[in-house]
């Protein structure tokens, strides 16, 4: 995803020039609207978000999913089910890690977009293997329009890649991932009993010793027009389960039962996501949900996207036993490597859709 191109000035059409960031833009002086190219044309017939009602979003409490108690851990495992199934997103509270953590974490994350320029574009790439890559917006051959934000995304397993500034940022992500990781693959155990298998049938099936974990860091600036900007439009993501935190500046949005809703985490919480792998080998049991980020004129807002997928290599299809026997439905989605899947889906060519067997 090469950085958006263009002279800076809002008096006039933007020109294709130097490389700009939405950050840089946005600091550029007299900024009192978008240029033409991050205008976002909404889908007429998408509604426009509301709250949700505070009982019934999903909150799910770690500490009982790893409890000694069998009947505590049973019941969170259907209560892991239930949000799975109905809204492919939850709250997660009391995971363990520490709140010293998370703040380290988004703080290093705002000083690493505070960089001089070019400190950042040393880590500029359109490779989407790159292991660690900085970027703004998104190349124009995939989609009409720029996203209004800048990102930085670093492979963290199997292997550690991250920038080496600013100064302790790379300690304190490293740590960060392998809590992740470990949050991921405890709630996995659980997704695992919930589908009827053994605790560690996921991890063992989907390679995750080796498995796949990005570190995906967005800055959103303030945007004078966010009613005609898109930090990031409805989109699913690839792994199997994703874990995100933000800075306390809202803009998550997701659809559930073709209704969006804004999301407002609890202080120290993970919002956790399904992601279309785990769709995949569900058989289509549990759904990746759409979601999108929206902008706003009065603050920046900062979140980091850590998902885990399987390893690269692993051919990813729906687990054998939900397909015929006493289940009686048929395989819903075609084999794919994961390398394979996140190639297309990364070049902007739907995939989940594409492994999809229509129903007859």
């Amino acid at each position: 995803m090469a950085p958006a191109t263009f002279v800076a000035n809002p008096s006039e059409t933007p020109q294709v020039s130097k490389r700009v960031t939405v950050q840089a833009l946005v600091e550029s002086t007299g900024l009192a609207s978008i240029p033409s190219n991050y205008s976002y044309s909404s889908n007429p017939n998408e509604s426009a978000a509301s709250n949700p009602d505070e009982d019934t979003f999903p909150i799910i409490d770690f500490s009982l999913l790893t409890s000694a108690d069998p009947h505590q851990r049973s019941k969170i495992i259907q209560d892991l089910d239930r949000a799975c199934r109905e809204w492919g997103f939850f709250m997660l509270v009391n995971h363990g890690v520490s709140k010293s953590l998370m703040k380290q974490v988004l703080e290093g994350c705002n000083e690493f977009f505070n960089l001089p320029m070019e400190e950042k574009m040393e880590f500029e790439g359109k490779d989407i293997w790159k292991p660690i890559r900085f970027g703004t917006g998104v190349d124009v051959k995939v989609e009409k329009f720029f996203f209004w934000r800048d990102f930085l995304k670093c492979y963290v397993h199997p292997h550690f890649n991250f920038p080496n500034k600013p100064k302790g940022f790379s300690e304190v992500a490293e740590e960060y991932s392998k809590r992740t990781r470990e949050v991921i693959k405890e709630l996995l155990k659980g997704v695992s009993e919930s589908l009827g298998f053994e605790e560690s049938y996921i991890e063992k099936a989907m390679n995750l010793d080796s498995g796949s974990q990005l570190f995906a860091a967005n800055l959103y600036p303030v945007c004078p027009q966010p009613e005609i900007a898109m930090g990031i439009p409805a989109h699913t993501d690839h792994g199997l389960l994703t874990l995100l935190i933000e800075n306390d500046i809202g803009g998550l949005q997701i659809q559930h039962n073709g209704e969006w809703f804004n999301v407002h985490p609890l202080p120290n919480s993970f919002l956790v996501n399904t992601g279309d792998h785990l769709e995949i080998l569900s058989n289509g049991r549990y759904k990746s949900i759409k979601h999108r980020a929206v902008v706003n004129n009065k603050a920046t807002r900062i979140s980091i996207a850590v998902p885990l997928g399987p390893s690269l290599d692993k051919v990813v299809s729906p687990a054998p036993e939900l397909i015929g026997g006493e289940t009686g439905r048929p395989a819903a989605y075609l084999p794919m490597t994961y390398k394979d899947y996140m190639e297309r889906l990364l070049e902007g060519k739907p995939c989940l859709d594409h492994v999809r067997i229509p129903v007859a």
